[in-house]
């Protein structure tokens, strides 16, 4: 694999933080490549030499993370939900900046979608409803459910300044999985 020039990665790395910063004070569709280029200090033309627009940039970075995400569900495969759980919520607070607006934004319809999305993907194979408490249950309602479950518990950590400590909020969550997943 060949190796990226810091200086682009440099570049990308303050057009991305660029991006979720002005998403806090407007609306996506509000933002301008310009209004990108003068907070990440970089000349419009370098941002073009990366993404063909702010859509595109805004996909990559929604696909970074999702990728990302992705990556440490493999990785912790053979964890407990809670012990997983504390990778996700690690991860959630490095990049809380990114999520938080995400989820608080104008767009946010989209990323939470896309983010369901992954959840439902990564839950399914571990809802079990041929034996144990979801007996009987309908796979796709309990895949659904525990997603949307998820999901909702990270947007309102979020939403509500992560008032609860990351290690308190991955176990509980955890907990609450690996009760009605096993």
């Amino acid at each position: 694999m060949a190796k990226v020039d810091r200086r682009i990665l440099k570049s990308q790395e303050a057009i991305k933080k660029a991006v979720t910063e002005l998403m806090i004070d407007k609306r996506f569709d509000d933002i301008t490549i310009q209004d990108i280029a003068d907070r990440a200090n970089v000349n419009r033309g370098t941002i073009y030499l990366h993404y063909m627009d702010k859509y595109d940039l805004l996909d990559k970075m929604i696909e970074e993370h999702m990728d990302n995400l992705r990556d440490l569900c493999h990785s912790a495969a053979d964890l407990t939900f809670q012990e997983g759980n504390y990778i996700w919520f690690d991860y959630f607070e490095e990049h809380h900046l990114f999520f938080s607006t995400m989820l608080e934004s104008k767009g946010a319809h989209y990323f939470r979608s896309r983010f369901l999305d992954l959840v439902v993907q990564e839950f399914g194979p571990e809802v079990d409803t041929t034996k144990g408490a979801n007996h009987g249950l309908s796979p796709e309602i309990a895949i659904q459910f525990f997603s949307s479950a998820m999901v909702g518990t990270v947007e309102w950590w979020f939403k509500n300044g992560m008032h609860i400590p990351t290690k308190v909020i991955a176990e509980q969550t955890g907990v609450l999985l690996d009760r009605n997943l096993d």
